[in-house]
């Protein structure tokens, strides 16, 4: 699991076994390409992921449908965390990162030029993936949380060179830059799920809100250490607790409308729901 993991993790011990199933997934695809120069690379730039977005979508799946997810499910997580890892791979460009999860991040370890030919291979492996569904909506929904991760990190890019930033500038990037896969993730599960409209539109709307949230909250971990919009906000704001304080309580009102967006995709007392509940408690999971 992740750097700021708490030992006794209580989304750990209740998903262990969704967890192992995604890992095992994500290994066979990443295996299928084991005669290529790609592959060490890919198991490189995979390993030591928390793998809350599959978590996501597997979880999605089987919320609704009532359940045990089958194997569509978790060949579409490991898209979803593919996706994930290219972005990863470009993002310790951008930024300058020297590290990701305790270890030389990607260009680091691998130089910029083997980077950029990885994440195209990744891309190529992802849209494998997606005939292999046979869904086209399953591939839509890929392609678009593809495209809106890009339009955040280049929106980024822009307000990073900017004199000033609205908090509705840094919320915009967050939207766009990460919400989007996991909004993408808990659709894809709702769609294998076989959900009506109306619990895919709910369960949409959970993984945005839960996207927002995450970012927020991790933003407000990091900020004294990174120098990323947050930070920008943070000194346009003077350092200032009140900001901080108002920061926090915005990440809570969102992990509390993601909450909100479960009832109505099915009862509080189905088990999955509680697990899906449990990523918005961010202070005690720290997903």
């Amino acid at each position: 699991m992740g750097r700021r993991n708490i030992e006794a993790n209580p989304l750990t011990d209740l998903c262990g076994d969704y967890l192992v199933r995604i890992e095992d997934a994500l290994k066979r695809e990443l295996d299928s390409y084991s005669w290529s120069e790609f592959h060490a690379p890919l198991r490189y730039a995979c390993d030591g992921g928390k793998r809350i977005r599959p978590l996501i979508l597997v979880l999605s799946a089987e919320a609704i449908k009532g359940k045990k997810a089958n194997g569509d499910a978790y060949l579409a997580a490991s898209a979803i965390e593919l996706l994930h890892t290219e972005s990863i791979i470009h993002d310790d460009i951008i930024d300058e990162e020297h590290t990701r999860r305790g270890k030389p991040s990607f260009h680091v370890k691998y130089g910029y030029n083997s980077s950029i030919l990885t994440a195209d291979f990744v891309l190529g492996v992802i849209l494998f993936i997606g005939s292999k569904l046979k869904n086209p909506r399953v591939l839509n929904e890929l392609s678009n949380a593809a495209t809106r991760m890009s339009e955040g990190e280049m929106m980024e890019i822009r307000l990073n060179k900017a004199p000033a930033i609205t908090e509705d500038d840094y919320i915009k990037v967050l939207d766009y830059k990460t919400a989007s896969l996991f909004e993408t993730s808990a659709k894809i599960g709702a769609i294998l799920g076989e959900g009506t409209e109306e619990q895919i539109h709910a369960m949409t709307t959970f993984g945005h809100m839960l996207g927002i949230a995450y970012q927020i909250h991790d933003d407000l971990i990091d900020w004294n250490d990174e120098d990323k919009l947050f930070n920008m906000l943070v000194k346009q704001n003077d350092r200032s607790k009140d900001f901080i304080d108002r920061m926090e309580k915005l990440y809570q009102s969102y992990a509390a409308k993601a909450k909100d967006e479960l009832l109505k995709v099915a009862p509080a007392n189905n088990e999955v729901i509680r697990h899906l509940e449990l990523m918005t408690d961010l202070a005690s999971v720290q997903i």
